[in-house]
């Protein structure tokens, strides 16, 4: 059952995937003139770019090479060219729309087909700078201070320093060097704890092991620990294989389970809210994931997707980490998760609980940020 619905929802994907490649596409053989000779290779630049990312992916299920890792990073790119290109011949189509009712100036209308060849690679140029300066935003990440005042408590401590990540997306376009980078910077916070709110891998696992990218975590070091917890994308790929994968490197998933840390305080780590669609198990409920902690001592708990928030707060959660939005990720998608979540990105208190929406720390398909910067969260808690 669920293979018939990945194959509809692959096919509903694909159709729409190749209805904007085509639209894109025609609008510009269309701006290129006939006499160019550039015309006739652009059908095959174009088929090249846009197939990239399928082919790379398909062909990391088979075969993960240096050929594979080409196509995936052609395809990724052109993921974030293709949107704002896109954006672009929408525009154009709009003005061309309103213009069709109103008289054209001489002007244009005698330089018209140098005027739609200079408008396409005037945009196809600026979109490409668009994708590099976030490409190079993307590689850059920042470590962000969060604090935090807990009115509970903590046994013998008087203050918790945490470094978290979410969002991680390990494999293929986050490899070695940036799986490396991660590890420094969060280690360099020099944290009483380390967390990891979900999305460590990316839905395949084979070019994680492929790239031996758990070497760079069981270099991760924290007095109190490494914990990690579940993302959609473990489950797309298989989440019992990446867990077992993570544990085997150092890190401590928590799976709908909550621990007393030092005696201290609770940790409470929930299962992704996609376990039921991917795997046909539903997670327990906030209450079960809660049962026999004492509600006296201050409570941490990290769930990837920022939903029901208002129920985490009459749980009486103190603090929750989460990611999985990547605030968009590319401009101007961000204000679709403004619309969906009620917390996009950042800080947000309700009643006694507060939570944090990490934007993350690498990135789903196009290694590209337009929308906002990564982050490594450097948080300090202070407790009553």
């Amino acid at each position: 059952m669920r293979s018939v619905q990945f194959l509809i929802f692959f096919s509903v994907v694909l159709l729409i995937y190749s209805l904007v490649n085509y639209y894109i596409f025609i609008r510009g053989m269309q701006a290129l003139p006939t006499a160019m000779i550039f015309k006739s290779w652009y059908p095959w630049i174009f088929l090249f770019v846009s197939a990239s990312y399928i082919v790379g992916r398909f062909m990391e299920r088979a075969w993960i090479s240096p050929v594979s890792s080409f196509f995936t990073f052609v395809g990724s790119f052109w993921l974030a060219l293709m949107i704002y290109l896109l954006m672009a011949v929408l525009v154009i189509d709009l003005v061309r729309l309103i213009t069709y009712f109103l008289p054209s100036p001489d002007f244009i209308t005698s330089h018209y087909e140098q005027i739609k060849k200079y408008l396409f690679f005037t945009l196809t140029g600026l979109a490409g700078i668009v994708v590099l300066a976030g490409h190079i935003n993307a590689l850059t990440p920042r470590v962000l201070r969060l604090d935090v005042h807990i009115n509970k408590k903590a046994g013998v401590m008087k203050t918790l320093h945490i470094a978290a990540a979410s969002d991680i997306h390990m494999g293929t376009l986050v490899g070695p060097r940036r799986t490396a980078q991660l590890v420094r910077m969060l280690n360099a916070c020099h944290a009483d704890l380390i967390l990891l709110a979900g999305d460590i891998v990316d839905e395949d696992l084979a070019p994680v092991i492929h790239n031996d990218l758990g070497r760079s975590l069981l270099k991760l070091k924290a007095p109190l620990g490494v914990f990690a917890i579940t993302g959609n994308h473990e489950y797309i790929g298989g989440a019992e294989a990446a867990v077992r994968y993570l544990e085997t490197h150092g890190v401590r998933m928590l799976r709908d389970t909550s621990v007393k840390i030092n005696d201290c305080f609770y940790l409470a780590g929930r299962n992704d809210r996609d376990s039921k669609r991917f795997n046909g198990k539903e997670r327990k409920g906030l209450d079960k994931v809660l049962e026999g902690v004492d509600m006296n001592f201050p409570v941490i708990m990290m769930d990837h997707q920022p939903f029901n928030l208002q129920m985490v707060a009459d749980a009486g959660v103190d603090f929750q980490l989460s990611g999985h939005t990547h605030h968009g990720q590319l401009w101007p998608l961000n204000y679709i998760t403004e619309a969906i979540y009620e917390v996009s990105w950042g800080y947000l208190k309700k009643g006694n609980s507060q939570f944090y929406v990490s934007s993350g720390y690498g990135g789903w398909g196009p290694p590209v940020r337009t929308g906002n910067r990564p982050e490594i969260l450097d948080i300090y808690i202070t407790f009553n």
